[in-house]
């Protein structure tokens, strides 16, 4: 049985996750927009690292705040 104190450390840590996640998420796809970007997908294909690791860990630390915000 869990201690009250440590469910709401648990929680807090859960929500910071998942808002931090969605702010990487967010701010990804505001880089995604950028010139640099968009250049980079014309000649390479590909977005360029920062928006990707934006989106990686982004979306990493979004699932991981939902796991431990929803399990028992």
């Amino acid at each position: 049985m869990q201690h009250s104190g440590t469910t709401s450390i648990s929680r807090i840590i859960a929500l910071t996750l998942i808002i931090f996640g969605g702010g990487l998420l967010v701010w990804g796809y505001q880089l995604s927009e950028t010139f640099d970007n968009q250049l980079s997908i014309a000649i390479s294909g590909a977005s360029t690292d920062r928006v990707m690791y934006s989106y990686i860990f982004g979306a990493a630390s979004f699932v991981v705040g939902l796991y431990l915000y929803f399990k028992k």
